[in-house]
């Protein structure tokens, strides 16, 4: 991929992240979500903006996943254990500029499956 291309690429996310997270915010009740993806890991992590804390962070790379639909999916069902140990039962979801589809949407679900909402 050409240098040129990929610098748009990274930028036009940034900028749909800028834009989504203007809109949402989290609070110590309602923590934001946030999934980072990158070829080869996921990191995802519950954040209360109010007090700038992380609640409860995981990636695949502890847990031994890919970043895959298969490891999202099972990176989504370990991460609402953590969520359910920690009490909490809705979130706010931030894709953090990812297009949801794929591996993002593959998380998503399993949060929805394992009973955490948002």
């Amino acid at each position: 991929m050409n240098a040129k291309v990929l610098k748009s690429k990274v930028a036009n996310r940034l900028k749909r992240k800028r834009r989504i997270r203007a809109k949402i915010s989290g609070c110590a009740s309602l923590p934001r979500v946030s999934v980072f993806r990158s070829n080869r890991y996921l990191s995802v992590q519950a954040i209360d903006d109010a007090t700038a804390t992380t609640l409860a962070a995981l990636n695949s790379k502890s847990t031994g996943h890919k970043s895959n639909k298969e490891g999202a999916a099972a990176l989504g069902e370990a991460f609402a254990a953590t969520l359910k140990k920690a009490n909490i039962s809705e979130v706010v979801f931030d894709r953090n500029g990812y297009q949801y589809h794929g591996v993002i949407a593959a998380f998503g679900d399993a949060l929805r499956a394992n009973e955490i909402k948002f």
